[in-house]
């Protein structure tokens, strides 16, 4: 009788040990092709997302993306008629297109309220599609997030030209996303950092400002823009989100294989997010030549109109 329940317990023994071995090779071989699974989606996002063909996801790509998604183009002198025409003369509504509504002497309170609602508007915009876009999970992420990614990053870029011309800039070319000058790309690489508080870009955009307030030759504002003064806060603020894009790309891989629920939580964050991005751009375009005539310099203020072409690095030119 003990022969036979030691037997029994051996066999058990031996059971145990090859079911353990068992489980642990089938745990092995789902971890493999999930990591296949998810290294095949990272590589088809890039793919996607990889507008400019170096093989990484850059501000760039996001930009050209984003300008892409139907509708994101503003006509500045559609937007001011729009916005002003009911409560101003044709003759006014003209002289705030030739110039902008500071010259017309429009309050900056009145400015502000516009400012409000262009960005309550895209926000509501912006975290509707999110929501919808998040639904699918699993490997169908692959397909729902560039295009989640690019109308994110589109209707920030249509918020950002609307509070641009109600604070004095004149018109950016951006007609043809895939065919964006450096000077015009620099500008809204510049305009996104301010509205994540990168480091330089503030200044940089009052300083555009300034030298546009003051008349300052394009030519000379497309010089410090694509080699001198202001280029070095591009590439700053250029690979500051060449970092932030590359984790959240991949973040966003993983909050998408959560079905429905991810939605939901996808759309409240882009709605949470999208607003204090806004209203950073909102509070340095308030402040500037262009909106406040009686505005002061800082100390930060870089003097376009003395720019001069700096070196660049090796890097930095490949």
């Amino acid at each position: 009788m003990k022969n036979d329940i030691k037997n029994i317990g051996n066999n058990v023994s031996k059971f145990a040990k090859k079911a353990q071995k068992d489980i642990s090779k089938t745990a092995k071989t789902i971890k493999s092709k999930a990591s296949d699974s998810i290294d095949k989606g990272k590589e088809n996002v890039t793919k996607v997302l990889d507008q400019n063909g170096d093989g990484q996801v850059t501000i760039e790509d996001v930009i050209i993306m984003g300008l892409k998604v139907p509708g994101i183009k503003i006509n500045r002198a559609e937007f001011i008629k729009k916005e002003f025409g009911k409560k101003y003369s044709k003759e006014t509504i003209d002289k705030i297109i030739e110039f902008n509504p500071a010259h017309e002497n429009i309050s900056l309170e009145e400015i502000n309220k516009i400012a409000d609602s262009v960005i309550q508007y895209e926000r509501l915009c912006v975290s509707g599609i999110s929501t919808a876009l998040s639904i699918p999970g699993g490997i169908a992420m692959a397909a729902t997030l560039p295009t989640d990614i690019a109308q994110y990053y589109g209707y920030m870029l249509r918020a950002t030209q609307k509070l641009l011309y109600l604070y004095g800039f004149p018109e950016i070319d951006i007609e043809e996303a895939q065919l964006l000058d450096s000077a015009t790309m620099n500008t809204l690489i510049i305009c996104m950092g301010v509205m994540y508080g990168v480091a330089g870009a503030n200044a940089a955009l009052k300083s555009m400002a300034k030298a546009l307030g003051l008349g300052v030759e394009k030519k000379l504002i497309h010089t410090a823009l694509t080699k001198g003064t202001i280029y070095p806060i591009v590439k700053s603020v250029a690979k500051w989100f060449n970092v932030r894009l590359t984790k959240e790309v991949f973040a966003g891989f993983f909050k998408k294989s959560i079905p429905v629920v991810g939605g939901i939580i996808g759309g409240g964050i882009t709605y949470v997010s999208f607003k204090p991005c806004c209203e950073k751009l909102k509070k340095t375009l308030q402040d500037t030549k262009l909106s406040n005539p009686n505005n002061k310099d800082d100390e930060n203020i870089i003097n376009i109109e003395e720019v001069k072409p700096t070196k660049m690095k090796k890097e930095d030119a490949e």
